[in-house]
């Protein structure tokens, strides 16, 4: 993995799907539960995302897709099957009945839902925004530019401007909340949540933007624990250890998705063994800087970690 998965023969590009749309509060959990009351039922895909899904959420068609988009890129939904469609185990943990954060009122939610969005490389987009620009700043165009220069390098089927126009957009928007016109008021309820993360920030007047690296005091150790579970199971499966260099800049790992530098990683690194009661462990023996995985750590073990996390009342603070 070297390079990443964006850069393998068999990696298969997405520039779209949202339908422009970013993510908004209130649409994760009418997914969730629009698919936890019909889970029951044999092929139950119509009844989740049909026409009678437009008039329960109250939005039109396209708005409907998007809706369906970022469930699945949230993994609180899966489609296992043509017609299927399921809850997952994250979601319920987040969203179900005693959930732990059903209408996303705590930071934990929102580093999450980042972490599935940009951390995975179906969304090329986000996973090449965050794990391999070079640079701290960036304009919109440039950013489209650099993306269509990777599609071409890369020998993907054409992708048209209009798409990677869009799409960047919606990726901004995801992090970018727009600014107020004095034609119109500012309805929060428009933004997307991922805004209130300040991990992208607005800078000039000519549609530039910087990255915002450095410490991220409301991620918890419990949501930094998952994250690096999560990378180490689908990049490093069947390795005992895992490098400080993999962790701190591999592409897809929480030092790159989370924007942090190497201190903050070793911050992070130092309080892991307390994080996950032993199951991960950070050594620096014999000049090496590593994590020794003591017993086996799947999704489940990490997601039972993540209530710490939401242990204190919830709040609106920044990165």
């Amino acid at each position: 993995m070297a390079r990443g998965p964006l850069f393998q023969n068999d990696y298969s590009p997405q520039f779209s799907g949202h339908e422009t749309f970013p993510l908004r509060y209130g649409w994760l959990k009418k997914a969730f539960d629009r698919v936890a009351e019909t889970e029951s039922e044999t092929d139950n895909r119509a009844a989740c995302w049909d026409d009678e899904a437009i008039a329960r959420f109250g939005v039109g068609k396209n708005m409907v897709g998007s809706i369906r988009y970022w469930a699945k890129a949230a993994r609180i939904i899966r489609e296992p099957a043509t017609n299927t469609v399921e809850t997952t185990e994250l979601g319920r943990l987040l969203f179900g009945p005693g959930g732990l954060d059903p209408w996303m009122e705590y930071p934990a939610t929102l580093w999450l839902l980042h972490w599935q969005f940009a951390a995975h490389p179906e969304r090329t987009t986000w996973f090449w925004a965050f794990s391999h620009y070079p640079a701290i700043t960036f304009e919109r165009d440039g950013l489209i530019r650099k993306l269509d220069r990777l599609a071409s390098d890369r020998g993907w089927s054409r992708v048209a401007q209009t798409t990677l126009k869009n799409d960047v957009a919606c990726f901004i928007r995801t992090y970018v909340a727009r600014q107020p016109s004095g034609k119109s008021g500012h309805d929060d309820a428009l933004e997307s949540p991922l805004t209130e993360l300040g991990l992208i920030k607005a800078i000039g007047k000519n549609d530039g933007f910087r990255f915002v690296r450095g410490p991220k005091s409301t991620l918890g150790d419990g949501v930094f624990a998952y994250a690096l579970v999560d990378f180490w199971s689908r990049f490093y499966p069947n390795a005992a250890t895992l490098s400080f260099e993999a962790i701190a800049h591999a592409p897809g790992s929480p030092g790159r998705v989370f924007q942090f530098d190497e201190n903050d990683v070793a911050d992070r690194l130092a309080v892991l063994d307390d994080a996950t009661d032993g199951a991960l462990r950070w050594s620096e023996t014999a000049g090496l800087k590593q994590v020794v995985r003591n017993i086996e750590i799947g999704e489940e073990t990490a997601l039972s970690r993540l209530p710490g996390d939401y242990a204190s009342r919830p709040g609106k603070e920044a990165a």
